[in-house]
Order: C-alpha cells, then structure tokens, then sequence
C-alpha cells in the first residue's frame, strides 16, 4: 500500500508544500497521481488522452515529468502542451471532446514553498470525493498497468490564444492597457493578443520568472497591485489587469488606480450579456454582493446563487447550461461560445471589449452598480471535526428569526444587509463576509454572529475581532 499525504488531496485540487525539510509533494507523489488520476479517469468516463501543463515555478518540471510517467503506466495517450496557463490546459481537453483529460502542476498564487495539481476531464474540474476516490485507488495500490503512448503538442498555447481572441469584436476606441503578469505565464502570451486587437499595453512583470522576484502573482490580494495601481495612474492608461499565477483569475484597476472587486465584474459582463441573452441565468457564489443579484434581476437575467469552489462552479453551469457565472474569489466562467471554464485571458477581453464600444471610464460604469459596504472574507480556526457541526447550529439558531439561504453553510438576510458563515472546503476554518448598507449595521449583524460562536471556545474569533473593532472605529 502506497503511504501518502492525505491531507494534500484537497476539495479542488491536489496542493501543498515543495520546499520544506518533508515535502508533501514530491515526484514519487506526483507519479503516483498520475496513475490514480489515469486510472480513475478510465474507468469513470472512459478517458483516452490527456493534456499535461505546468506553470514557470522551480518545482514544476521534476512534478510534471513525474506525473506523465505516471499516467503514462495507465494505458493513456498523454500529451505534453509544454509549459503553459492552466486555461490553456482546460481548452485543450475541452476542444479534444468527452474522452479527453486534463492536468496542471501549478501553485498559482501561492509562496514559492507550494506547489500543487488540478486535474480536469472534458470541460470539468475533478473535486470533492473524485479526489478522493484517486487518493483511494493510490492507498491500494489499484492500478490499470498497461504501455500508454506519449507526444508533445508546443502549439497548443497559441491555438488557446487564437480561439479566445475570435470570440471578441472590438469597437473604435483605443484602448490603453497596464497589463502586469506578476512574471507568471501570462506574460508571454496575453499581452501580444491584446496588441493584435489593436490595444495599446504597457507591460509590467511580464517576463517569466519562476522565482517571482517582484511580487507573488495575486490579483485579489491588494498588498501586489500596487505598482499596477501607481503605472496606471503615472501613464494616463484606461485600466489595468492583473493575473495570477497560472491565469485562471485576474483582477482590474480602474483609471484611478482602484480595484474593482469580482463580483462588480461580474455584474458588469451580466449586463452585457443579458443584451443578447434576456433572461440568461447567471451563477454566483455565496460571498457575493447582494448588488450583483440585484443587477442581474434588473437586467432581466435569473439570478442563481450557488456554492463556493471553482469546481463546483463550473458543474454548476454545465448542468444548467448556464452562460455566465463567478466566484468573489476571482473566477468567473463564461460558457457563452465557450466552455464556461475560469479562463481570464477570455474575461479579460470580454471586458475590454466592452469598453472598446463606449467613451465611458471604467470607474464611471462601476459607479452605475450600487455598492454596499462590506467586509473582507474572515477566515477563522476552526478545527475540522468541529466546524461542520457548529454551522449546523449556528444555521438552526439563525432560521428561527431571519430568512437563511443554506445552499453553502447560512447567509442570513437581515432588514438591511446580510451575513453569512460556511465551512472551508481546503483547510480547518471557517469564513464570514458581511454586508449591509451603513457600517453600522456592518458592525451589528458582525456581533450577532459573534454571539453565536460563543459555544464554541475552539474557533478562533481574532480576526472576527479585528474587523468589528476595524469597522466601529470612526471613518
């Protein structure tokens, strides 16, 4: 029997540290996966190929040449695309049809100690208890053992990049582009597709660096965007894009130098959307403003609010045959002309392809979207056989007086805002986000949430703390 890592099979990938004393991940466990993954694949959905990426990290490539030889020993044809963004690898196998696979060593936006795997098969991510049933097949050692073949397609990159540009139409303005990859994979590629479409880009961070000396390739996190913030500014440009690291997500600036949140983003290619889809459903998580469900119910659109995770996002919108939809995290799906997976090369054409067909500011088509105030996700301690049973109760506390959704842990709708709390899918915590129209009330619904974690001394409240004292204190 095969001892590995347990704890690194998370619920949406395959993740964890590189570059300590006792790695978790290592070529024999990245080999190892390749068979489970080759084995599973094949007698679930009857997978032939599979695409094979990785991104600019140090550790990718002895991870990446471990795992194709894995898979490899399962009978598979494998495919090595070369080292590339983890969209390219989710259109390869979505482009190939049913009977191909993907798979992606990347970590993304994490340190350089980690690194990690995402396994795909057709246009959908494996989560949750396919991951397991992998990790289950590698601790039995239950393996299909039989020669698979082996090839390289280099070129596939830049068939992704082609596709993607074809599904824009710009308009007559010119637009003028900070563009800054964070020296990640991005940089090579989606900077050229914009100049074909005739935008003008300056470049920042765009030369791949798999020790990412400038900045950790993170969009959502604001303590990376401010060299962009400051270049946008400094060069009079119309707005800027980050990306992180294996570009599934990316994150814009507006001409102010201010970020504008996913969900705001989100809002905004639903408006476009719903001109040429009336009533097209669009999906969104959990954490996301109550301003985005009110915009696509005033646009026309059904409004579906779904569970966190990128892969059960994009589940979701294979099962509803859904056009668009997005996560606060930063992953937002278009399945219109597409195969409604987290592409942000694709996303962010769609934007400035909106903005190429008006003379109006990023910040003044935000500022038509009504904006609440609220909290940042806290993430709190929450040891993983305790977190699921106090939701449980925390969520029966809450029904007995306010409207809960339950769909991923409890949002409770409150007279003037909203708060939610749910079970972290990748690591022993629990999150909170709050909004509501005043902080005030901010502060209010953070405190009944607060008392309802009394009964439970093991989860840690600090961060809870610190945004209740953040949000009292006066503006």
């Amino acid at each position: 029997m095969a001892n590995v890592p347990k704890e690194i099979f998370r619920a949406y990938d395959i993740r964890w540290k590189v570059a300590v004393e006792n790695p978790q991940i290592t070529p024999r466990v990245a080999g190892l996966v390749g068979q489970g993954y080759g084995t599973y694949v094949q007698r679930t959905f009857g997978i032939e190929r599979v695409f094979v990426g990785s991104d600019n990290r140090l550790s990718s490539p002895p991870l990446k040449a471990a795992l194709i030889e894995g898979l490899g020993s399962t009978g598979l044809h494998v495919t090595d695309i070369g080292d590339v963004m983890t969209p390219t690898v989710y259109f390869a196998a979505a482009q190939y049809g049913a009977k191909a696979g993907g798979i992606q060593i990347t970590g993304s936006h994490l340190t350089l100690e980690f690194n990690g795997i995402k396994m795909a098969y057709g246009k959908l991510a494996l989560s949750g208890e396919q991951i397991q049933a992998i990790l289950a097949l590698i601790q039995i050692d239950d393996y299909i053992q039989k020669p698979g073949t082996l090839d390289t397609d280099f070129d596939m990159v830049h068939t992704h990049m082609a596709a993607i540009a074809g599904k824009v139409h710009f308009g007559t303005r010119r637009l003028k582009v900070v563009v800054d990859a964070g020296n990640g994979l991005s940089g090579s590629f989606l900077p050229a597709v914009y100049e074909s479409l005739g935008v003008e880009v300056i470049r920042l961070y765009c030369e791949p660096d798999g020790t990412f000396p400038n900045h950790m390739p993170n969009p959502e996190d604001p303590t990376t965007t401010h060299d962009l913030e400051k270049m946008v500014v400094d060069q009079h440009a119309d707005l800027g894009i980050a990306f992180d690291g294996d570009a599934d997500r990316c994150g814009i600036i507006d001409e102010h130098g201010q970020h504008i949140a996913a969900d705001r983003l989100l809002a905004l290619l639903a408006r476009d959307l719903l001109i040429r889809h009336p009533g097209a459903e669009v999906i969104f998580d959990v954490k996301a403003s109550q301003a985005l469900f009110d915009e696509i119910k005033n646009h026309g659109g059904l409004p579906v609010m779904w569970k966190s995770g990128h892969s059960l996002m994009k589940a979701k919108m294979a099962l509803d045959g859904a056009l668009l939809g997005g996560e606060v995290s930063g992953h937002l799906f278009i399945g219109e002309d597409y195969y409604g997976f987290d592409d942000a090369g694709l996303v962010s054409l769609k934007i400035l392809e909106i903005f190429s067909k008006t003379d109006q500011t990023v910040s003044a088509a935000f500022a038509t979207i009504p904006k609440f105030v609220a909290t940042p996700e806290i993430i709190m301690f929450a040891p993983d056989d305790l977190k699921f049973g106090a939701i449980d109760a925390i969520k029966a506390t809450l029904t007995k007086t306010y409207p809960v959704n339950d769909i991923d842990g409890a949002r409770a709708a409150f007279p003037n805002g909203w708060g939610l709390v749910r079970a972290s899918n990748t690591q022993p915590a629990i999150t909170m986000r709050f909004e509501a129209d005043t902080r005030p009330h901010v502060v209010e619904y953070m405190h009944t949430f607060r008392d309802l974690l009394a009964p439970y001394p093991a989860i840690a409240t600090a961060e809870l703390d610190q945004q209740i004292a953040a949000f009292s204190a006066p503006e």
